[in-house]
């Protein structure tokens, strides 16, 4: 067992999660990304939620899955990471879903942070950096976490699709758990994992099976797919081994519906 790995193993046993992780909250539910969604998600018995976060043009860390801010507020097709904290406050991140959540705000991360402790919620926190920002945003996040989750038993797990982003983190605060996201299991993702000494690897839920998850649970590794809303597919994941699943599917599977 390399050291990497054996740092590995070491973190996957303060694994933070559940089996059922709430995506974007309740994301089709409520706004995606906001508190709306968060507390939409808890009605419906979730106690851990995904989520992406990003850093302003000021530094503020807020939530945000798009590179813009067209689809899911109403500031039009600017690049979120270029604006300032101050005007991306005042954006209406809720009447693109419906009516009743107009004025919906974009949240920052110390309000995801205040309302996770208070309830106890799990989080996997994405870091989702604007092109160009990968190891600023990585950096500031792990920061942020260790700060705002001080004293806290179970840390969010901090994942990402950018190697960049989760080596920063883990050169500022490498105690936090962090996870690889894969979309496709491209050339030398195994090396980057153990390199980044990850407690999981989060993959696009068709690349994932018996095999893979043997592999992973042998290095010490959880094995976690996203984004699974169709029961046959969760079935065949839960039967290879998987150790959570991230769905929009908040009302149909949850830890208070039986999996």
């Amino acid at each position: 067992m390399t050291p990497a790995t054996k740092s590995s193993a070491a973190g996957a046993a303060l694994w933070p999660l559940p089996f059922w992780i709430a995506h974007r909250g309740a994301g089709r539910l409520a706004p995606e990304n906001t508190l709306a969604a968060f507390r939409r998600g808890a009605e419906l018995g979730h106690i851990a939620f995904e989520c992406d976060v990003k850093r302003s043009a000021d530094g503020e860390l807020f939530l945000l899955h798009d590179d813009t801010l067209l689809r899911t507020t109403d500031g039009g097709d600017r690049v979120a990471g270029h604006l300032d904290w101050n005007e991306l406050s005042r954006l209406d991140a809720g009447s693109w879903h419906s009516p009743i959540y107009a004025g919906e705000p974009l949240p920052r991360l110390d309000a995801i942070a205040r309302a996770c402790r208070a309830r106890g919620w799990g989080l996997n926190l994405e870091i989702k950096p604007t092109p160009g920002d990968e190891a600023e945003t990585g950096a500031a996040v792990a920061r942020a976490v260790r700060r705002l989750w001080q004293g806290c038993a179970a840390l969010p797990l901090l994942s990402s699709f950018r190697p960049e982003a989760l080596a920063a983190a883990q050169a500022v605060a490498p105690e936090l758990p962090r996870a690889l996201l894969l979309h496709t299991l491209w050339d030398g993702w195994s090396d980057i994992a153990d390199r980044l000494a990850v407690v999981a690897v989060v993959t696009h839920h068709p690349l994932m099976d018996a095999a893979l998850v043997q592999r992973l649970h042998a290095a010490g590794r959880r094995a976690v797919c996203y984004t699974v809303n169709d029961a046959a597919e969760a079935q065949r994941l839960q039967a290879a081994g998987v150790d959570g699943l991230i769905t929009d599917e908040v009302e149909r599977f949850s830890p208070a519906v039986q999996r």
